[in-house]
């Protein structure tokens, strides 16, 4: 009934299928992980990339909720925004709930963001730099120690 109902409205399968990779992927979600998001069989879900199949419109709206777009971006009558907001969908979820926090505990909430995305910079940047230690190539090398109390031979002769 559905695929009827998609046929009716002009529904293109095949463009339906672009526009849910092209979404997915911008989104740096796997096939898999959003197939479980919506509560999926993964193997159904590839079938809707492939354009095979069409998914009904209960699932639409799950995977439009998933992907924080309005259902006539993701069937294609509207273009897609490019507009991608939290990716992870339960940090997105996080976010809404967030968002509802008075102003004191919303502040609260941003300096611990803050700096967890600090202390990742600098791990980061610390990790990169523990690289490029690692790779550079030793240049200068070292004359061997001496044994204190020695002179060297030359030295000796000229004396």
């Amino acid at each position: 009934m559905i695929r009827i109902l998609l046929d009716c409205t002009g529904f293109d399968m095949s463009e339906f299928a672009q526009r849910l990779r092209l979404l997915r992927e911008s989104r740096q979600l796997t096939q898999v992980r959003l197939a479980e998001l919506i509560e999926v069989d993964a193997r159904a879900y590839n079938r809707w990339e492939r354009g095979t199949i069409a998914p009904q419109l209960d699932t639409l709206i799950r995977i439009a909720d998933v992907l924080q777009v309005p259902l006539d971006e993701l069937v294609g009558r509207k273009p897609v925004s490019g507009e991608v907001r939290i990716r992870n969908h339960s940090l997105n979820a996080l976010w809404q709930q967030a968002d509802t926090l008075p102003d004191q505990e919303q502040q609260a909430l941003i300096l611990v963001i803050d700096s967890f995305v600090k202390k990742a910079i600098v791990e980061k940047a610390v990790g990169m730099r523990a690289d490029l230690t690692k790779r550079a190539p030793t240049t200068t090398t070292r004359a061997p120690a001496r044994s204190p109390g020695r002179t060297p031979k030359r030295a000796a002769h000229a004396a």
